[in-house]
């Protein structure tokens, strides 16, 4: 079980997730579409948590990241499942 992310600061108190993307069986660039439809809804600083399968998905949010400022907080793989959690800008 994937443990949830921690503010950073030593503290191990979990974030508070804002949204979900279900982005699990959905091929390039569908993810970051998805994606960037959510993060608009969102406010600054808020966290989301993206779910994929896509292989590519790892290198497709970093890119996506670093293009658009949004902070890539943690990145893990368990079973086939991409999770991602994002920060908003």
């Amino acid at each position: 079980m994937a443990r949830p992310p921690t503010n950073g600061k030593g503290s191990g108190m979990p974030l508070e997730i804002a949204q979900r993307v279900d982005a699990q069986g959905l091929s390039c660039p569908m993810p970051i579409v998805k994606t960037a439809q959510a993060v608009k809804l969102m406010v600054s600083g808020q966290l989301l948590e993206v779910l994929a399968t896509d292989a590519g998905s790892s290198k497709d949010f970093a890119a996506w990241c670093k293009t658009t400022g949004n902070e890539l907080v943690e990145s893990s793989v368990e079973g086939g499942v991409y999770r991602f959690v994002l920060r908003r800008k």
